[in-house]
């Protein structure tokens, strides 16, 4: 398997190299805000320890990934009124994984409604702000 790569976006964002809109965060687990959103309220759930994907990450730190997992799906359900919500793991390229730190999307779902496609196309900062400010308050409601 390929070596973790520290220099990675998400390990700089871990390490405040780079700026983030955090919408929650535990001793294991940070909860970001994807900046080139597929949909309203699309946030990323990343494991503080450094791994590439589901294949090499520990135990400890998947079992609390998939509970910050759940919790931000419950948030974004109710933040949204979605319908559902759409949970990804991407495991390496050709999974189509393009960031190499293990991470979840969570996407609340509308019925009828399609996923935006992905352009690399960087949504303006108040929305993602505004977005994240909803998963806050659903967050704080538990």
């Amino acid at each position: 398997m390929t070596a973790y790569d520290p220099d990675n976006i998400f390990a700089k964002i871990l390490r405040g190299e780079l700026p983030s809109e955090t919408v929650y965060e535990d001793d294991k687990t940070r909860v970001i805000m994807d900046i080139m959103p597929r949909v309203d309220g699309h946030c990323l759930v990343l494991p503080k320890a450094p791994s590439r994907n589901i294949l090499d990450i520990e135990a400890a730190d998947l079992s609390a990934c998939m509970a910050t997992v759940q919790r931000m799906a419950i948030a974004a359900k109710k933040a949204f009124e979605a319908d559902g919500v759409t949970v990804q793991h991407f495991v390496e390229a050709a999974g189509g994984q393009v960031v190499f730190h293990t991470h979840w999307h969570v996407l609340p779902r509308f019925a009828g409604i399609s996923l935006k496609a992905h352009t690399g196309e960087v949504a303006p900062a108040e929305t993602v702000r505004a977005a994240a400010d909803r998963l806050r308050a659903a967050l704080s409601e538990d």
